[in-house]
């Protein structure tokens, strides 16, 4: 058993009623632990530290994006992010005949407005727009931005528990398959282990090492890491089995996820020995999974190699992969921010600076992916006309 490295004196500490909240989250882990024997595995205590009713970091209401929140996603940042992103979606759309949207997991419901508001101005309407949302708190502040910004489709979006039976037209996805909790896999001097929490002497949370109850792990495991050496990162088995379950939905159309991660060869790097699960609080990061349950955001990154082999088993096509940059620019958006105005406004600096850190190397621009996996080969894909790097997969 091994406890995690300290806290991060860095990381900003949190208020009594949080703190109050966080302790009740560790109690309910402790009881899970307790009820499983004194192991839970680190996918069940990411998927209670994140989605318990009304104790998860997803369902207790905190406010989560923006400067007051733990991180910024891209749509955040600009509108022009989802201006450009219209571009590609009204491709699809208009090789669709159902001209569908559905988005899992739209945050503040940013994206949804920009990317609607663009279509209408493009006259390439949606016929619909399909929100899935699990959290309560987001789904009502999706509904207030929209009612807020998009009056005209304030009763024309429809929020679901899952995803509809039938999809034909483009299902989004940002920042979506990092949040779904993975399995832990650890190689221990030769041996096959699955990596969870218990608890010491004080209470405290440790992380432990069993042999898999799950035999697909170890199976994977060994066909994905590197060498014969102890090593230990994530599978994430549910992200895979999302894409292949909405792939079957799929009837035309495309998906189209954003995300952070790399192909699998770099994903499973024999220098990366410790996986990619990182918690994420009030805009800082920890490799401490236990820090504030409750309150931090926990996430790993994405293997898109798995990601596109779901597709595969799905019937759809790989259509590109790409550098959000290299997306981005190829959707146009460096014209749109021409577009904004007098470069020495302070609109356009404002909007230039948020473009900057979407395209920069540097922030956004070459660690977050686009992935889009196609029924079909009717449609056009502008967005990865700049660079596609789907060979890397």
């Amino acid at each position: 058993m091994r406890r995690p490295r300290e806290p991060d004196s860095a990381l900003p500490a949190p208020d009594d009623d949080a703190r109050v909240h966080s302790a009740r989250v560790r109690a309910a882990i402790a009881d899970a632990i307790s009820g499983r024997g004194g192991f839970l595995p680190l996918r069940d205590y990411i998927e209670i530290a994140l989605y318990a009713p009304g104790l998860g970091y997803y369902a207790a209401g905190a406010h989560k994006l923006g400067p007051a929140g733990d991180f910024t996603t891209a749509p955040e940042m600009t509108p022009l992010f989802g201006a450009a992103v219209a571009t590609q979606v009204g491709a699809i759309l208009e090789a669709t005949a159902g001209r569908e949207i559905v988005e899992l997991g739209a945050g503040s419901g940013r994206l949804a407005v920009d990317l609607l508001r663009e279509l209408d101005r493009l006259g390439a309407p949606a016929s619909s727009y399909r929100i899935v949302e699990t959290s309560p708190d987001l789904q009502a502040r999706q509904r207030e931005a929209i009612a807020r910004e998009l009056p005209a489709w304030r009763d024309r979006v429809a929020w679901l528990d899952a995803p509809p039976s039938r999809i034909d037209g483009a299902v989004l996805m940002n920042e979506v398959l990092d949040a779904i909790p993975p399995r832990v896999v650890a190689r221990i001097g030769g041996v096959w282990h699955e990596r969870g929490v218990t608890t010491g002497r004080d209470g405290g949370f440790l992380l432990a090492d069993r042999p898999p109850v799950d035999p697909r792990l170890s199976a994977t495991a060994g066909q994905r890491f590197p060498g014969e050496g102890d090593y230990a990162s994530e599978i994430n088995l549910a992200a895979e089995a999302l894409v292949e379950d909405l792939g079957g939905r799929l009837v035309g159309g495309a998906i189209l996820a954003f995300d952070y991660g790399f192909p699998r060869r770099e994903y499973y790097h024999p220098d990366r020995i410790a996986g990619t699960l990182m918690a994420h609080y009030r805009h800082r990061a920890t490799a401490d999974p236990f820090v504030w349950p409750g309150l931090a955001d926990l996430t790993a990154h994405v293997d898109f190699t798995a990601i596109a082999e779901a597709g595969e088993r799905a019937g759809l096509g790989v259509a590109g992969y790409a550098s959000q940059a290299a997306f981005l620019i190829g959707c146009g958006i460096l014209d749109r921010l021409a577009a904004t105005g007098d470069p020495s406004s302070p609109a356009y600096l404002r909007e230039a600076g948020a473009v900057q850190k979407l395209l920069s190397p540097a922030e956004m621009g070459e660690l977050f992916k686009v992935i889009a996996l196609e029924r079909g080969e009717s449609i056009r894909w502008p967005g990865f006309a700049a660079g596609d790097a789907s060979h890397r997969l």
